[in-house]
């Protein structure tokens, strides 16, 4: 299964919990599943970054995951130019 590591802040919608495994196979199923655990998640992870196994991705909804993947939620990092 696929751990989740929240942040502090992603960590007080999740009742305090700082990890979680969860198994799913895509990073779409991983986000409904965890607002399906966490309901007050939704609205806040569905647009942050992710990073899996230490490589970031922006648009992450359909990167597979491992069973022994490790996710971390991130806020978009924006920048370049106009």
């Amino acid at each position: 299964m696929a751990v989740v590591v929240f942040s502090s802040g992603l960590a007080r919608h999740t009742g305090g919990e700082e990890r979680v495994e969860i198994d799913a196979r895509r990073v779409d199923q991983l986000i409904e599943l965890l607002c399906e655990r966490y309901p007050a998640l939704r609205g806040h992870i569905e647009q942050m970054a992710v990073a899996i196994d230490d490589q970031v991705h922006n648009q992450a909804l359909y990167v597979p995951l491992n069973s022994d993947s490790e996710v971390h939620f991130l806020p978009r990092i924006g920048g370049g130019r106009d």
